[in-house]
């Protein structure tokens, strides 16, 4: 009786030193992919910003295509991407004034400046 006791507490220990091992593996590769997360750099990433009309995602301001936004014009397009040159390069814009949102543009920045600022 005695023997299957001490049997007993010595699978115990030999349960709770795994797990102790097991949450330890763990605990290090977290910390790896959190620290691998926070030194990636990307070229293109995501943000969320609040509206008052709710959340929603947007992308860097000036990729190549550019997708029109709500409100936006091809001067503030213009000014926020430095493409002064957009009309002209993009001819299936028949009208500059009527700009919609969801309208497909090809942004080229002058290399003058950097854009988004």
């Amino acid at each position: 009786m005695g023997g299957e006791l001490m049997k007993g507490k010595t699978v115990g220990k030999t349960i709770i030193a795994i797990a102790d091992a097991v949450s330890l593996y763990c605990a290090i590769t977290i910390i790896a992919l959190m620290l691998t997360g926070a030194f990636r750099n990307d070229n293109f990433t995501l943000t969320t910003t609040v509206t008052g009309r709710g959340n929603r995602l947007m992308r860097p301001p000036c990729d190549e295509i550019y997708v029109v936004g709500e409100g936006e014009t091809l001067h503030t397009i213009s000014d926020k991407c430095n493409d002064p040159f957009i009309v002209e390069k993009n001819p299936h814009i028949h009208d500059p004034d009527d700009v919609f949102p969801g309208l497909v543009i090809k942004i080229t920045p002058s290399s003058s400046s950097s854009y988004g600022t």
